[in-house]
């Protein structure tokens, strides 16, 4: 099984991910959205899936995909620090503006 880092490294599963960010849909609305044909789309889903970043439920005959919240627990871990350091970057960057006025 692929770990998070290299599932969300795949360009078309990243769109997969942006697209249910906005909420869950269904396989055939991805597949128009993304332009993947519907056998790349579900194999997509699936490693999703697999990794914990997106479950399925089925609603009538169809089945939804949605994101797992939690399933993004390990890449936000290891992408903490990063962002607390570009944040602090941004906070030395306004203190020098503020100091230009």
């Amino acid at each position: 099984m692929m770990n998070g880092f290299d599932v969300v490294a795949e360009p078309a599963r990243r769109e997969i991910l942006d697209l249910l960010l906005e909420g869950p849909r269904a396989v055939g609305e991805l597949v128009s959205e993304t332009g993947l044909s519907q056998p790349n789309t579900s194999r997509h889903l699936r490693v999703l899936r697999e990794a914990g970043l997106v479950e399925s439920r089925a609603v009538g005959q169809r089945r939804l995909y949605g994101l797992r919240g939690e399933g993004f627990a390990e890449l936000a871990r290891w992408l903490t620090p990063y962002v607390l350091l570009w944040q602090g970057g941004l906070d030395a960057l306004e203190r020098h503006v503020d100091r230009k006025d």
